[in-house]
């Protein structure tokens, strides 16, 4: 009866370990230093804006004076190095639960999720570092709403598929905000763009062992595990929708406090909805909308449960279209 019992579990599947080679050899050839690499002694530079237009999506309130337009975007770049400092923290903590697998396995693959973390680790020092020169050049008042720990906690209690899912959505993402900080705009920080230059060389390769691993997670699924993870990811994306609009209302309060000028209600609303509107697209829909992403989903999930996953986006993407 044991036998019959062990030989019915799910098989790993075989892992290609010249692509996990491929990664570590990457890590090592694009291997950056905060201090050396990124920062260079250089200080955050306040006359100029630090998220850019296409992840800020400010032209969307022309209203706003120029001034006005640079501190929003200064605001959601506060914001931008305080959410994946937290995104970070989890994704950490997941790859090293994912290398257990490798242990006693294949090395390779192993130290691909070694580095993977020790590099996830740095980029959340990279964003405190950041965090620290703005709040000494910013004025009180900015709060970060969510707590890292609590948001971990509740990512890692899904099924490891769809955190996986999310993971690799999270991480296509820093592709699209790296096209969007290389557009030509004098008034934009060059610190900025070397941290999404920096941030995406080493995501871009995180990006392909998050695939590895989630296609890895899928061959071990059965249809019914699938289809309860494939509702784990859409509960995901809710709770990833819900903490940016709290961090939204947030930095809206604060905005409008800062800028010492009455907004008539109409106004004001479309600050708030305009911030909402820049975090969803920043933290969710780029990376939905990056075909790298939809073409891996696609080959996971049969048509039903993608409608089902379309259904639950639509709500959000057609808000960030309008």
């Amino acid at each position: 009866m044991h036998a019959a019992v062990e030989t019915s579990k799910p098989v790993a599947p075989k892992v290609d370990s010249s692509r996990y080679a491929r990664a570590v050899e990457a890590s090592k050839r694009i291997r950056w230093d905060i201090d050396r690499d990124v920062i260079r002694g250089r200080t955050l530079d306040f006359s100029r804006k630090f998220m850019p237009d296409g992840l800020s999506l400010v032209k969307r309130m022309p209203f706003l004076a120029p001034h006005e337009v640079r501190f929003m975007s200064q605001v959601q770049g506060r914001t931008y190095a305080n959410m994946f400092r937290m995104i970070e923290r989890y994704i950490a903590a997941k790859t090293v639960d994912l290398s257990k697998a490798y242990h006693f396995g294949d090395q390779v693959a192993f130290e691909a999720l070694v580095r993977f973390t020790d590099e996830e680790l740095k980029h959340q020092e990279l964003m405190r570092r950041l965090e620290v020169m703005m709040a000494a050049g910013m004025p009180d008042g900015y709060v970060f709403k969510p707590d890292a720990n609590k948001v971990a906690r509740v990512v890692l209690a899904s099924s490891t598929w769809a955190v996986l899912g999310l993971t690799l959505n999270i991480e296509i993402v820093t592709q699209a905000h790296y096209r969007s900080s290389i557009e030509s705009d004098a008034n934009a920080s060059e610190l900025w763009k070397d941290v999404f230059l920096f941030h995406w060389k080493e995501e871009s390769q995180h990006a392909i062992l998050d695939e590895l691993e989630w296609r890895r997670e899928d061959a071990r699924l059965s249809p019914a595990a699938r289809d309860a993870a494939v509702d784990d990811l859409i509960g995901l994306v809710a709770a990833v929708d819900a903490t940016v609009g709290v961090q939204a209302a947030a930095d809206a309060d604060y905005f409008l406090q800062q800028m010492g000028r009455a907004y008539s209600a109409e106004r004001a609303a479309q600050v708030r909805d305009g911030i909402l509107k820049a975090y969803r697209w920043t933290y969710i829909v780029s990376g939905v909308q990056e075909p790298r992403f939809g073409e891996v989903i696609t080959s996971l999930v049969t048509p039903a449960q993608m409608e089902r996953i379309g259904k639950a986006l639509a709500p959000i993407a057609e808000h960030v279209a309008n």
